[in-house]
């Protein structure tokens, strides 16, 4: 499958992840050797980070891959890390990235008594 992008200039270029969605609504990064298309991870429902947290891999899969694109998922037999990798690229080709916040900043004012 090939595809011709005309690429806008860069004062009309959108956001990465405003590309993704407005064009095709899925990125496309490989898995275990199988280039699959994936939503974008900010549009991933809540009972499919359910199925991931609980380990249901699979479940997992199926709710964020295309459909046509599950195949590919068995075929590959993912290990954990590529697994890993794999949520870590679909998220920043989406134009967003995964990981912990920082948390709340300390206060810059001390607060030692004088």
């Amino acid at each position: 499958m090939t595809s011709t992008t005309v690429s806008p200039s860069p004062a009309d270029r959108p956001t990465a992840g405003q590309e993704t969605d407005a064009t095709t609504d899925y990125v496309t990064v490989e898995l275990a050797g199988y280039p699959v298309r994936a939503l974008p991870s900010q549009r991933w429902r809540a009972s499919t980070l359910r199925a991931l947290n609980s380990g249901d891999l699979d479940a997992f899969a199926e709710g964020v891959l295309h459909p046509d694109d599950v195949d590919a998922w068995y075929d590959g037999d993912p290990t954990q890390d590529e697994i890993g990798a794999w949520v870590a690229q679909v998220a920043e080709a989406g134009g967003e990235t995964l990981g912990k916040s920082s948390g709340p900043r300390g206060s810059s004012k001390s607060t030692r008594k004088r």
